[in-house]
């Protein structure tokens, strides 16, 4: 592994921010404090700073010293945090009670901060940089499309965009692409089934929902199973079910929730249309009534060949090709990182976080680091690669003829 030494050196003073970062942990659209801190360091390093896209996003314009013209290049960190407790003990744990850096996004940040210092120091290319910091990427919130919607890259045009996300599970330092779909869409439902109450002694007279949704929960595993093409790939998953208050009353309305992942736009369209006709007509026959709201909050993320392409051969020049994984295999979470992908060409990678092993056994709360997990850390160890992969990745696109 070939770290670049400015930023080898600097492996300290970013772990220091990553750690600060990770004690005061913020939630969507509430990332005032990361924000502050991350405009005034880039504003130290001579990096023009945008405030006030997506209400808390920001943007870091670097033009090189060979002149702004020429092509531009957009790298994204987000900055977000969960709102779930963390059980971890070491020193760096959350100080805000049930906020907590569960996904890594405080590293994500760190990195792009760490490539950020060392570019402007050099400026060794014409063109721009964008470095989009950007809020509220977990729980739908979509602040990519918030940013989107602000102007982001009207303002601050790219001709290609990239992302990077920790992952644990994948060797520590080692990258990860795919080519196409690699991340599902995430949608979510409501189907409201309506009936008429009554006395529980007394079925008879009432229109029971509860019947009318139970049947309904497994008619909808039938839509994956048996009208879904089985060579696609779709979950459909019924997460809550809600109705009554009392043992004998029979309630007039039952809400069934859960969540739709498609890797593809038609495939849901498709899932999409039979949800409504089961949710308006399985309830008729009881004589019933159903109605189905469905919320498409991201879309699927799919990565375009020939950035995807260009960013694994970086990685394999940077850091060697047993480092590099070109085709690891689709996930089924989601990404808000999908809405740039959909207006501007480039890919969104993996970099190994590890197996946990970075802990410090005598601090942490001993179970798994899995992402969203409350004993979950980012790896320090990955921050002067990350930042050495952002950096040769921007003088690898300015070098491109």
């Amino acid at each position: 592994m070939s770290l670049i030494a400015d930023i080898e050196r600097a492996h300290g003073a970013l772990t220091a921010i990553r750690r600060d970062i990770h004690a005061h942990p913020e939630l969507a659209f509430e990332e005032t404090r990361t924000s502050d801190l991350v405009a005034e360091k880039l504003a130290s390093w001579g990096i023009e700073v945008h405030r006030g896209l997506g209400r808390t996003g920001l943007v870091g314009v670097l033009h090189g010293a060979r002149g702004a013209g020429g092509r531009s290049i957009g790298l994204r960190a987000d900055m977000d945090a969960l709102p779930m407790p963390e059980h971890n003990r070491f020193a760096h744990a959350s100080r805000n009670a049930g906020r907590m850096h569960g996904c890594g996004h405080d590293g994500h940040t760190t990195m792009l901060l760490g490539a950020a210092q060392y570019l402007a120091a050099q400026r060794d290319f014409a063109g721009t940089v964008n470095f989009i910091f950007q809020p509220a990427e977990e729980g739908g919130n979509a602040g990519a499309r918030a940013m989107m919607e602000d102007g982001l890259f009207a303002r601050f045009p790219c001709d290609e965009v990239y992302g990077i996300h920790n992952m644990p599970g994948i060797p520590a330092g080692t990258f990860a692409f795919r080519k196409g779909p690699m991340m599902a869409s995430s949608n979510r439902f409501d189907i409201i089934v309506r009936g008429i109450g009554g006395h529980a002694a007394q079925p008879h007279k009432t229109v029971d929902p509860i019947v009318i949704a139970s049947e309904m929960v497994g008619v909808l595993q039938t839509l994956i199973s048996r009208h879904k093409n089985p060579i696609e790939t779709a979950v459909l998953s019924v997460t809550q079910i809600h109705a009554g208050d009392a043992y004998n009353v029979i309630p007039d309305q039952a809400v069934i929730r859960g969540t739709v992942r498609t890797f593809s736009a038609q495939v849901l369209d498709e899932i999409e249309a039979n949800l409504k006709r089961v949710a308006e007509t399985l309830p008729q026959v009881h004589g019933g009534s159903g109605e189905l709201k469905f919320v498409r909050a991201y879309p699927p993320l799919v990565n375009r060949d020939a950035q995807t392409d260009f960013a694994a051969q970086v990685a394999e020049d940077a850091f060697g090709a047993d480092r590099v994984v070109r085709e690891t295999p689709p996930m089924g979470g989601a990404e808000d990182f999908s809405f740039y992908l959909e207006k501007v060409p480039g890919s969104y990678l993996f970099l190994g976080n590890g197996g946990g092993d970075h802990r410090e056994y005598s601090y942490h709360g001993m179970g798994p680091c899995e992402l969203h997990n409350p004993n979950y850390d980012f790896n320090d160890a990955l921050l002067p690669v990350g930042s050495t992969y952002w950096v040769r990745l921007v003088q690898a696109f300015f070098a491109r003829s």
